[in-house]
């Protein structure tokens, strides 16, 4: 079998999470449109989206063990995209402000013989924020290529209070379901 490991994804974030686990990979990014369907569901969106990122790498690298992954912030049933300007992530922080919402990844590995998928949700809990700490969160760059506006693992940390479930999920790749994943491949 061929153990030619491929990592769907442009996101530094899922780089670093893959390497702690000590594969060997290269990585492809992928063109796949992010939008959600009509009646889909966050969980269906999502996991439609890491096996989307996955079967694109595989169309580029066939014979490969492909990994697509996908995270959506979800409040009030609604999926949090990443933000297209300040207004967008304004409203977005301000939903978030003062209450929990979930946050969803989704992990495909899919090779020409099979693939499998796994969904991982967290609730992560926010601080109440002010109009002046958005603000200058926003100045600093983070929220712009964040799902919800925020990243857990930089300077958005500080609006958590607190998380039920996996840190590295949040951040864009949960360690343990990935692994466990890529033992049936590799």
């Amino acid at each position: 079998m061929n153990n030619n490991l491929v990592l769907a994804s442009g996101s530094p974030r899922r780089k670093e999470l893959l390497e702690q686990l000590g594969y060997s990979f290269s990585i492809i990014k992928t063109e796949v449109e992010e939008q959600q369907q009509v009646q889909e569901s966050p969980e269906q969106y999502v996991q439609r989206l890491s096996s989307d990122k996955a079967l694109a790498g595989l169309n580029i690298e066939p014979g490969a063990v492909v990994i697509g992954s996908d995270t959506i912030v979800v409040v009030d049933h609604n999926v949090l995209e990443k933000p297209i300007d300040f207004s967008d992530a304004r409203q977005m922080l301000v939903q978030l402000s003062g209450r929990s919402h979930q946050v969803m990844t989704a992990v495909t590995v899919m090779s020409e013989q099979k693939s499998r998928s796994i969904i991982v949700t967290t609730d992560v809990w926010f601080k109440s924020l002010s109009e002046k700490e958005i603000e200058q969160y926003w100045r600093t760059g983070e929220p712009c290529d964040k799902a919800g506006s925020y990243g857990i693992q930089g300077l958005g940390g500080r609006f958590v209070t607190r998380i039920e479930g996996s840190y590295y999920a949040v951040v864009g790749l949960p360690l343990y379901e990935t692994d466990q994943l890529l033992q049936e491949f590799l």
